[in-house]
């Protein structure tokens, strides 16, 4: 086949110009990264010769081999791995082939500071290589396959593929820009090698040091599986290559767990919980899962099994010896192993937050702005370690204030804290859900709770409806929706305001006929409040009713969901009432019987109201009163 000119795709034009100009001053990833690259691809080969060993042919010896030369300024990367035909280099090095690309592209914002974070975060790869040459050369050719490809860019507009003659496997061969020629230098090289990749299984090899052995290669890296080691021979240091390695983030993990397991079932993990989240966390076609292997061999970058989906940003390898070797993606969902050791991981993972949390409370806050909505996901009964998950639960309640300048306060309350806060007789976990943070906090049905003192939990993001509506209880106090039509405080505040209220007590029943007759099935009932303060009026929902929000959230699914309709509560102690009590123009109480209804209903966020009505209506009263 002839010489093809090709454009990059346009998503890796943008990425390769803000990578280089945001990533300058961490510019030997560079080789982090090929090196990452060329393990995959040998430990790929080693995987597909299981079933096919003339794969090897008689090149069976695996590894990596790093060689530079002063005089032409180039550094070359090789390795006799998997290669790749002319359609999978095209593909691979000259697009980004990841969902959600565009949605990343658009979080980047110019901060180079912020934007190294993100791309770290997307796992650059093989495009580090530009931020260092003015041009890359790679020959590859695939195992199995007897042509090769060359492939040539400056990292610009495009690059060229060509037929040609090479060994299995890859050579990157990268001409250096001049300021980078810092790196010709067997020191700095091995120096960058025992960093960032003393971790890799494969040996690394590099031209012998001595003189009189030029001929001769040391192998640079330890070249044994980390995971294989004991916990007291690995430093943090290779912890955290070891985790940039397999997840080409550009920052540490926050912790990690490494464990072997003997008995009745073998098998070794090694689990990371990253500092932040990716930005494909939402994003249900995003690659996850853990890296597999059976008995050091590599099975499967993503094998999701492994972990429940509310741990999917979780990074890490699992190394079983109870596997078959040919096990595929189908089997392990049926291989009986898998469950036992997908839950005893689980375990792992929501021990290991539980002792950040407890031993740097600060940055277990900051993982929990992160991937606490994640997190709530397994709140769900049939989840094995749902107690475990529920203790790490961190909350926003209405005695945290709001920052200067934030739309939210920190969620930094457990349900322990909570408990240990509220008085001894109260029953009650209580809490209070909104649209949002603030229209939570601007609930009418706090009131009663504020004026007592008694502690609120605020929910506002889309998934707490859906996560309360799987929790009953905790530590032996039920949970309770201060919106729903009964409410029960504490003995002695409830006591506290009957008498408060006494005077109210005689409020003429006819009324609340009055304003049910004019609001007709529009509302189940009016009934006198015990919750409302402030306010002259709100809304509650019955208590087997549907939750609001989530009802909104199943409509929008396309699901049927059983009607309700709320019960409007009054305060028989708002001047409003009062007024409304005594007014005997029947249109003009229709009008602010109306009004008040609407107003609860814009109080409570949740519920449509007719906006060209009620501004007839509000411009009607007005009228009358300034005339």
């Amino acid at each position: 086949m002839s010489t093809e000119t090709l454009s990059f795709q346009t998503e890796a034009k943008k990425l390769l110009h803000l990578m280089i100009n945001s990533l300058y001053s961490n510019r030997e990833v560079f080789l982090r990264e090929l090196i990452s690259n060329a393990s995959d691809a040998v430990d790929k080969l080693r995987f597909e010769a299981l079933e096919n060993d003339e794969l090897l042919g008689e090149d069976t010896e695996l590894g990596i081999a790093i060689d530079f030369d002063e005089e032409a300024a180039t550094i070359t990367v090789v390795d006799n791995g998997i290669g790749m035909t002319r359609e999978e280099i095209i593909e691979n090095l000259g697009t980004i082939a990841k969902s959600g690309t565009e949605e990343f592209l658009n979080q980047l914002t110019g901060d180079q500071k912020a934007d190294a974070t993100l791309i770290g975060q997307f796992g650059v790869g093989f495009y580090s290589t530009f931020m260092v040459a003015d041009e890359v050369v790679v020959l590859t050719r695939r195992a199995g396959t007897e042509v090769g490809t060359k492939w040539t860019s400056t990292g610009e507009e495009g690059f060229t593929v060509e037929d040609t003659e090479t060994s299995r496997g890859t050579s990157v061969t990268l001409k250096l820009q001049e300021e980078a020629k810092e790196y010709l230098s067997a020191y700095r090289l091995r120096e960058i090698v025992r960093r960032y990749s003393d971790h890799i299984a494969c040996p690394v090899t590099m031209p012998s040091l001595d003189k009189d052995k030029q001929d001769e290669r040391d192998t640079v890296n330890t070249a044994t599986a980390l995971w294989s080691r004991s916990r007291s021979d690995i430093s943090d240091d290779e912890y955290k290559e070891f985790y940039k390695h397999i997840s080409h983030d550009f920052e540490d993990p926050i912790a990690w767990s490494h464990n072997r397991v003997e008995g009745r079932l073998e098998y070794t993990s090694l689990l990371y919980i990253p500092k932040r989240a990716p930005f494909d966390l939402y994003n249900p076609e995003a690659a996850r899962g853990l890296k597999l292997y059976v008995q050091r061999v590599f099975i499967l970058d993503d094998a999701e099994t492994f972990l429940p989906i509310y741990l999917r940003w979780v990074k890490g390898i699992v190394d079983s010896n109870d596997l078959p070797l040919n096990v595929s993606r189908e089997m392990l969902q049926e291989h009986k192993t898998v469950e036992t050791i997908r839950n005893a991981l689980a375990r792992r993972v929501l021990d290991r937050l539980q002792k950040v949390a407890t031993d740097e409370p600060e940055q277990y806050g900051e993982f929990w702005d992160n991937f606490g909505n994640v997190i709530k996901e397994g709140t769900v009964p049939m989840n094995p370690n749902r107690e475990t998950l529920i203790k790490l639960l961190r909350f926003t309640t209405t005695q945290d204030s709001v920052p200067s300048g934030e739309e939210h306060a920190p969620q930094r309350t457990s349900l322990t804290d909570y408990i240990e806060r509220a008085p001894d007789d109260q029953e009650f976990i209580y809490y209070v859900i909104g649209d949002n943070e603030q229209s939570a906090r601007n609930s009418p049905h706090l009131e009663v709770f504020l004026s007592q003192g008694i502690e609120v939990l605020v929910f506002g993001d889309p998934i707490d409806a859906w996560m309360m509506s799987h929790l009953d209880e905790f530590e032996g106090k039920k949970f309770q929706d201060i919106t729903r039509s009964s409410l029960d405080l504490p003995e002695t505040k409830e006591e506290e305001k009957e008498v408060e209220n006494e005077e109210d007590v005689d409020i003429d029943e006819p009324l609340l006929e009055r304003i049910k007759t004019v609001l007709g099935d529009v509302i189940e009932s009016v009934r006198k409040s015990k919750r409302l303060v402030d306010s002259p009026a709100c809304l509650v929902l019955g208590d087997h009713d549907l939750d609001l929000h989530m009802r909104r959230v199943l409509e929008a699914s396309g699901q049927k969901v059983p009607q309700s309709k709320p019960t409007l509560e009054i305060n028989a102690s708002h001047s409003l009432i009062e007024h409304l009590a005594q007014e005997q123009d029947e249109a003009r109480f229709e009008d602010l019987v109306h009004l008040l209804h609407e107003q609860a209903v814009l109080a409570d966020g949740t519920y449509p109201i007719e906006a060209g009505t009620h501004v007839k209506r509000v411009n009607r009263l007005l009228t009358e009163l300034l005339a």
